[in-house]
């Protein structure tokens, strides 16, 4: 999938990016743009529709069969509708195609679970980027952008591991050389977040998966570069949305861009990095509202100067392991634990190892922690204390350290020399 002049540019589209029909519309003026180079276009689901999908699964699992149909019928409308307002000519075509995904989902909501809570996610969840993906590609072929919608789920190979999937690599790659794409066709659509086992069960990535989706991409089509498209100028030094004062970063390289999704921070998925670093394939996060603003590039060279980068996680738990016979924590014992976070896909956001305890801090996943605490209570005492808030900051000072946790309780504290800080508030 390489073209003998051009190489491919990758663009991934979040669901802000399309939850509406004048946004779309947007989508398809920068799609526009660069339409004359071959482009292969990752598509989230639209807005707030995962999170829907995601109740409909609960409701499902829970048994509660007709809400769950409800709440579906609510998506489906949504879609539809959407579909209806922004296609003239091709309204009809698209609405058989939609019909096909909608079919799928409502065929399972009339059964009865009888698999894990994963498995059934990650079937209703990924429907998401399957409708929006072709009322997108419907849109840019009425358009006169000559576009091919992709199924990804027979691209993108994965184990059974549902909600957090490993990619299957080598036959992925197999899959995307197969791929026999139309001839004049120079735009590709397809879904992030999601893939399939080799039978054909629907995955998903891990939650904001798509980004990953366009890396893997990237790699396999030795792609000249990856965009992804945001509501926000750049990658800013904090969440806009919890410091007023946050500022665009111009540059940045790929080692500091895995430290801060390491540390939480919600630009770009944890994933992402490695298979752009492996090709030396540069990253720009740029606005899709005004796409003339320069955006963040980000690569293998060295950055310097960088401003303190801020991350905060909300709803946060810390877990106390406690040696049950005052025995040391030494290296089996804490092998057990990451032995555990490993089966649960659980990773702590920050340990701290004493004589006889051990404690982490985790995401507030209810059903992860339950069966984590089960498992290790064989070997350690275990308390658990929720509602905290974890605070990172690289390239700190302690000036802005103090004011950042002005007002509230130091639970624990770490410091990785000069460069980043850690505070657990209560």
């Amino acid at each position: 999938m390489t073209t003998e002049n051009n190489r491919y540019l990758v663009f991934k589209f979040g669901g802000a990016s399309i939850n509406s029909i004048e946004r779309i519309k947007n989508v398809g003026h920068i799609i526009a743009h660069w339409q004359h180079q071959p482009l292969m276009v990752i598509v989230s689901a639209m807005g707030k529709t995962t999170n829907a999908l995601e109740k409909v699964a609960e409701a499902f699992f829970a048994g509660r069969q007709e809400e769950a149909l409800q709440l579906f019928e609510a998506v489906k409308q949504d879609h539809i509708n959407i579909a209806e307002g922004l296609l003239e000519k091709d309204f009809e075509k698209c609405l058989l195609h939609l019909s096909d995904i909608i079919t799928e989902a409502e065929w399972m909501l009339h059964d009865k679970p009888v698999r894990d809570f994963d498995y059934y996610y990650d079937q209703i969840v990924c429907l998401g980027e399957m409708l929006s993906t072709i009322i997108v590609a419907a849109w840019l072929n009425e358009t006169g952008i000559a576009t091919q919608w992709l199924d990804v789920r027979d691209i993108i190979r994965t184990d059974d591991n549902f909600r957090d999937a490993n990619v299957d690599w080598k036959v992925t790659q197999q899959a995307m050389g197969n791929l026999q794409l139309a001839t004049d066709s120079t735009v590709f659509l397809t879904q992030g977040f999601v893939g399939a086992t080799d039978e054909n069960e629907s995955t998903t990535l891990g939650r904001e998966g798509s980004d990953y989706t366009a890396a893997i991409f990237a790699n396999m089509l030795d792609a000249e570069s990856m965009t992804i498209w945001k509501d926000v100028e750049s990658v800013m030094n904090a969440d806009p949305r919890q410091f007023a004062d946050a500022i665009p970063i111009a540059e940045l390289n790929y080692e500091e861009v895995i430290e801060m999704a390491y540390y939480g921070a919600q630009v770009i998925h944890p994933k992402t990095i490695k298979p752009l670093y492996q090709k030396s394939i540069p990253l720009y996060v740029k606005c899709f509202l005004d796409p003339k603003l320069p955006g963040t590039v980000i690569h293998n060279n060295v950055v310097k100067n960088l401003p303190p980068i801020i991350v905060r996680k909300e709803n946060q738990v810390l877990i106390h392991f406690h040696s049950k016979d005052y025995s040391f924590v030494g290296e089996r014992p804490v092998g057990q634990l990451y032995h555990l976070f490993e089966e649960l896909s659980i990773r702590p956001s920050l340990t701290q190892n004493g004589a006889i305890s051990f404690l982490c801090c985790v995401d507030d996943r209810e059903d992860k922690i339950q069966k984590l605490a089960f498992a290790a209570s064989d070997f350690f005492d275990i308390q658990i204390e929720k509602g905290l808030t974890l605070l990172t900051v690289r390239h700190y000072k302690e000036a802005l350290v103090s004011s950042l946790t002005e007002g509230k309780e130091i639970v624990l504290k770490q410091q990785e020399g000069d460069e980043t800080v850690q505070v657990l508030l209560r």
